[in-house]
């Protein structure tokens, strides 16, 4: 299993690459303070066409697929209220919306948010969307197995570049919520 760092020769700390992301994931970067040190985030450039997981896995190599992982803007609906959170899952699968999203956020109905809610809320691009820099108070659902990843490539903030995360940084990432099985085939 080739790890994902050995495909990007440009691969560098994402603190020295801040211009490169979007304001609220550069912020995030830039005050992170988990026990991974924030140089061993690292920012990789790669191009905006490639963006999608499916077509990024076929242009850089069908073997970071299990290295991938998916951030998506999800909401929960109950008595009026939504709750906007986001889910990062494994890029192999989909995120149980109806099951174990749903029951998270004690939502009554849950769905994946609209795309004008989830780039206006982020401050993100669509196709790029990170768990790094969303809205404080935000929970973040992460698949344990994204957790055990020893790195996790996920979006920028942007379609543009990529963001190699420890697996066990996205633990500690403020409203973090480690989940088995949120994550489906």
């Amino acid at each position: 299993m080739r790890a994902p760092i050995g495909h990007f020769d440009d691969a560098r700390p994402a603190p020295a690459c801040l211009d490169e992301l979007t304001d609220p994931v550069a912020d995030a970067v830039r005050h992170w303070n988990g026990s991974v040190p924030a140089e061993q985030i690292l920012y990789v450039d790669t191009d905006p066409q490639w963006a999608d997981t499916d077509t990024f896995v076929e242009h850089y190599g069908r073997d970071l697929l299990q290295w991938s992982a998916n951030c998506v803007v999800v909401a929960g609906k109950r008595g009026g209220e939504t709750t906007l959170a986001a889910s990062v899952v494994p890029s192999t699968g989909r995120v149980d919306v109806n099951g174990v999203v749903r029951r998270q956020l004690g939502a009554r109905k849950a769905s994946f948010a609209a795309m004008d809610t989830a780039t206006g809320e982020t401050g993100m691009e669509y196709g790029g969307i990170t768990p790094l820099g969303l809205p404080g108070g935000w929970p973040v659902l992460v698949d344990a197995a994204v957790v055990e990843l020893p790195y996790a490539l996920v979006g920028s903030g942007r379609r543009r570049g990529k963001l190699l995360v420890p697996g066990k940084a996205f633990a500690e990432l403020p409203g973090a919520v480690v989940l088995e099985g949120l994550g489906v085939a």
